[in-house]
């Protein structure tokens, strides 16, 4: 496949510091994303043009809808409800961190409707990765590591992707389903060779994995292999994350930030912190709801 045809959109002005976590809800045909160190969750309707935030009074790492006007949240150290109808916050659980400068980071959830979240450390090999089920049961599902990031499922709901910016490398694991056990982790894509860090990634209906290249100016498709297929060029330096949405699933919505970039870069990256759109012609994963 070739990227000639393929030109990022700038839909959303937002200049947000850390823009993140981006997740298509299909019911509303809404976009909603986190500006995490502005402890906001965004709503937007890319048909009307129609936006709004919801202040959720601290760090948010990410976000999954929960149901009819609901999401549920990473914050800093804990999971929440958001009623996305007046902004309220309902806690769930608070969860103590291995280290004290510690936050949860990027998540989703899965085909069985639990909620996967991993966390952040500025200690090396200190952060974790989590799943909160609907039986109310909360799980580490794995340690070690330092910037869990970007995680995503194949088409057939057996192999799970997770990404640990930190060290430049996506890793595969097998994946059950039914128990939402993990085994079996190996390298699955090595960037250790770049200059730059993957960062949030989005699946679609071919097994192909879409990456936000953090510092990299791009998103980078790769196949079920973990070959590199395809760059597309951003016109920002940081790239966050991406999802799939739209009503047939084939629009990729890209998040972006501005946090860290001297004003020079800034200068080359303007419209850093801004939401983008790329239509593609293949079709994403669905995105799934907790089911608690």
């Amino acid at each position: 496949m070739s990227n000639a045809h393929y030109s990022p959109q700038n839909i959303l002005t937002a200049r947000a510091r850390l823009g993140e976590g981006p997740c298509w809800n299909p019911d509303e045909q809404r976009l909603y994303w986190v500006d995490i160190y502005n402890h906001r969750v965004h709503q937007f309707d890319p048909a009307r043009g129609d936006r709004q935030f919801f202040d959720v009074g601290e760090v948010v790492g990410c976000l999954a809808p929960a149901g009819e006007h609901r999401l549920i949240m990473a914050l800093r150290n804990q999971i929440a409800f958001l009623d996305t109808r007046d902004g309220a916050v309902t806690p769930i659980k608070t969860i103590d961190h291995p280290h004290p400068e510690t936050r949860f980071n990027d998540g989703k959830c899965d085909a069985a409707g639990r909620f996967w979240f991993g966390s952040i450390c500025k200690c090396e090999s200190m952060a974790q990765l989590y799943h909160y089920d609907p039986d109310c049961t909360l799980s580490v599902m794995e340690t070690g590591l330092t910037i869990s990031n970007g995680l995503g499922w194949s088409p057939d709901n057996q192999t799970f992707y997770l990404t640990d910016s930190y060290r430049r490398t996506i890793y595969a694991y097998d994946f059950d389903l039914e128990s939402g056990t993990l085994s079996d982790r190996r390298i699955f894509i090595d960037l250790t060779a770049e200059t730059f860090e993957p960062d949030g990634l989005a699946v679609d209906q071919e097994g192909c994995l879409w990456s936000a290249m953090w510092n990299g100016w791009c998103i980078i498709r790769f196949d079920p292999e973990g070959k590199e297929m395809m760059r597309v060029p951003m016109p920002v330096q940081r790239p966050t994350c991406c999802t799939f949405g739209g009503a047939d699933w084939d629009i990729l919505y890209i998040t972006t930030a501005s946090i860290g970039l001297s004003q020079d870069e800034i200068q080359q990256s303007f419209y850093s912190g801004d939401v983008f759109s790329l239509q593609t012609d293949v079709t994403g994963l669905s995105t799934y709801s907790f089911k608690g």
